[in-house]
């Protein structure tokens, strides 16, 4: 991460409990370390403990992100440079449009049979998954459901915009 993109991203990061005074002891790594590292794991699709050597511990990298995703913050964190990117090129923060799309995926065997379904139309035997994206490409929430339900009967209005907000 270069240091002009880490300016725009530490102020959306969390601040440690000592720093304001809070109690805790400081942290073993910085949040920079954390972040480039589950960069690197998000944007190889590598496993956690393929983590290389240069990185912190990957338990310690898994702990921060699991901390945060728990906390909303990762959620959090996408929507806010979502909001960046899209007040950068001239829109609102928020969208008022939304494109809809989904896909039939294969299941593996050791995916409970419950959250599996047959989609008959794609010949699928496996999960659903749809997604929203703005105008601008960029990903708003997403539903994983079993293949059988077909995509008219979704409502996506119903689930995408009540888990924005």
């Amino acid at each position: 991460m270069t240091d002009a993109e880490w300016a725009q991203v530490k102020p959306l990061l969390p601040v440690p409990a000592w720093l304001e005074g809070r109690g805790g002891q400081p942290e073993g790594y910085c949040h920079r370390q954390m972040l480039d590292a589950i960069r690197y794991l998000v944007g190889g699709g590598i496993s956690w403990r393929a983590m290389p050597a240069d990185f912190p511990v990957c338990d310690r990298v898994y702990a921060f992100f699991r901390r945060w995703r728990q906390a909303g913050r990762i959620a959090e964190f996408h929507d806010r440079l979502r909001g960046m990117v899209r007040e950068r090129e001239g829109r609102e923060t928020e969208p008022t449009a939304g494109i809809i799309d989904a896909q039939s995926v294969r299941a593996a065997a050791s995916v409970p049979a419950a959250s599996r379904g047959y989609d008959g139309g794609k010949k699928v035997r496996g999960r659903k998954r749809h997604i929203v994206t703005d105008c601008l490409g960029l990903l708003l929430p997403r539903l994983l459901q079993t293949s059988s339900i077909f995509a008219v009967t979704v409502n996506p209005w119903r689930w995408a915009w009540s888990s924005t907000s």
